[in-house]
């Protein structure tokens, strides 16, 4: 349990820095490159003494999957950080951990691990909870009703991101989980360095600073989360995941940041918790 309680408050420490970087980033992209530097850098010191290209078995898979991993985690981070501008930190972040049912629904699928009725309760309990928190409001204006969306295609994506984490825990090799942790990141380095190359935009003092400050936890995030699907079956790992990065940064967005929800987010809200409870059950 050990590294599933590091991965949460890892998490949480992603948001929370994510929310306080507004005021200060104009270039998201400078920071996620420094963010993926800095988590590029921890995974290769994680190595050790192993090479970074070897000649063993499964290290082909772990590139590719890395690679792809690398794409995902840059869309991901994206997407959040708009969400965080459009529809603030406690919904953008209670999205991104909804995401949640892709990896379970997956895990059921493909790896064959089986939901108690709770569990498939939960699943319904959170189609509901999205259907509450995206309905018509007459307060609302259209193109911020509209926006709610894009919290639809943070779940998804956010999801699948997640998702990659236990095929590779599934199908890849144990000892070469450091190297697909740094192709993973290194990808979406390298993808961060071609697109302020094509952009002709510039890397600040305060992009090094927030990116630092992101990166360190977000690495640690990715290989706690990693490493408890050693220990404990996806369908167990993901809910409590989720739930308790949900609990704090909620907690955190209302009395910290004030953030105020409407009452229909905030019975949303509650049964996006219920669900994620009932998912773990």
């Amino acid at each position: 349990m050990t590294y599933l309680l590091l991965s949460i408050v890892s998490s949480t420490l992603i948001s929370v820095f994510m929310r306080n970087s507004e005021k200060y980033i104009k270039n998201n992209i400078a920071m996620f490159l420094v963010n993926y530097a800095v988590c590029s850098c921890l995974a290769r010191a994680f190595m050790g003494d192993q090479k970074l290209f070897l000649r063993e078995t499964g290290i082909g898979f772990a590139i590719m999957i890395g690679l792809f991993s690398g794409i995902m985690y840059l869309l991901s981070f994206e997407l959040f950080q708009y969400n965080i501008q459009k529809n603030g930190m406690v919904l953008a972040s209670t999205f991104m951990k909804l995401g949640v049912l892709v990896p379970i629904a997956l895990a059921i699928v493909i790896f064959r691990e089986k939901p108690a009725v709770l569990q498939l309760i939960g699943f319904i309990t959170a189609i509901v909870a999205i259907i509450v928190i995206n309905g018509y409001s007459p307060n609302h204006k259209k193109n911020v009703d509209s926006g709610r969306s894009w919290l639809i295609i943070l779940l998804l994506i956010s999801g699948f991101t997640d998702s990659l984490a236990n095929i590779y825990n599934e199908q890849g090799t144990a000892e070469l989980k450091n190297h697909y942790l740094f192709f993973t990141f290194a990808a979406a380095c390298l993808l961060c360095i071609a697109i302020m190359i094509v952009k002709k935009q510039t890397l600040t003092l305060m992009d090094t600073i927030w990116g630092i400050l992101i990166g360190i936890p977000n690495y640690f995030a990715s290989r706690c989360l990693l490493f408890s699907l050693e220990e404990l079956p996806a369908i167990i790992v993901y809910p409590v995941y989720n739930v308790a990065t949900i609990l704090m940064i909620s907690v955190i967005g209302i009395l910290i940041f004030k953030e105020q929800l409407e009452t229909r987010k905030r019975w949303g809200l509650a049964l996006i918790i219920a669900s994620l409870v009932l998912i773990n059950l």
